[in-house]
């Protein structure tokens, strides 16, 4: 199994970094960001291979990819109209999304949309999914994904959240989590991690592999900083294309 984070920054695209976006195994997404598509051409992921979306919650820098993606679909991976698409998230995904592509695309997108298998948690073979609610701005419906593969991997995607019981509750379970770190340390708000909340997590959770995501961080030239917080050892803070991969034993990764 090969998890890969296509993007790794947060709403304000930090140099270097595309908006945060997780595939597994080519065919399944966690949200659609504006830099989706290129994310996905970068990879060489044609979108018409991406069975699955699961959503966290309705911000821009997570859904606004969608009607780009279902033209790309429509005009030129699945003109046929083959390939099946489930998207899964909270009520509010569906309608966002309609929204959306008649905003962007006025009727060209109605049919594809259609087609949709809406559902509130998807079903794939080796797979149960959970999705929890989390700390954020409770009009976007935000929430984490749990997610156990039966070869005995338990994945956690935290979304937008700060520091909150459901979301880690669920890590303490979870041998990998992908976490986002969106904010320093001096921002007041409790609706994203903090350097010194993922800290505190790491300790508490010496187990599970933390990846760090939706980073403020600059990975090319600096806009507003390229220093690294020093991390636990069960702390990865990654670029774009970061790999995971499980044997179904061990994981390892890559760059």
């Amino acid at each position: 199994m090969k998890i890969e984070l296509l993007g790794t920054g947060n709403a304000f695209l930090p140099s270097g970094r595309t908006h945060s976006f997780l595939l597994i195994d080519e065919k399944i997404l966690i949200d659609m960001p504006p830099t989706a598509l290129f994310s996905l051409r970068k990879r060489g992921i044609s979108p018409h291979k991406i069975s699955t979306i699961l959503f966290t919650h309705v911000h821009g820098d997570h859904i606004f990819g969608i009607p780009f993606f279902l033209l790309e679909r429509k005009y030129i991976s699945d003109r046929g109209g083959l390939e099946p698409l489930t998207i899964a998230g909270s009520p509010l995904v569906k309608t966002r999304i309609e929204e959306l592509c008649e905003l962007a695309y006025p009727s060209s997108l109605t049919e594809e949309l259609k087609k949709i298998n809406w559902v509130d948690i998807p079903e794939i073979k080796g797979w149960t999914f959970e999705r929890f609610e989390v700390l954020h701005d409770e009009s976007v419906e935000p929430h984490g994904w749990f997610m156990e593969h039966e070869t005995g991997l338990k994945l956690v995607h935290s979304g937008d959240s700060g520091p909150c019981e459901t979301l880690w509750n669920q890590i303490k379970k979870a041998n990998l989590a992908f976490v986002e770190m969106g904010i320093p340390e001096y921002v007041e708000s409790e609706m994203h991690h903090k350097p010194s909340s993922i800290q505190k997590l790491a300790n508490e959770n010496p187990s599970c592999e933390i990846i760090v995501t939706h980073t403020y961080i600059d990975s090319e030239y600096e806009i507003l900083t390229k220093t690294l917080p020093s991390h636990p050892p069960n702390v990865r803070h990654p670029n774009d294309g970061f790999t995971a991969e499980w044997d179904g034993v061990n994981l390892t990764f890559s760059k």
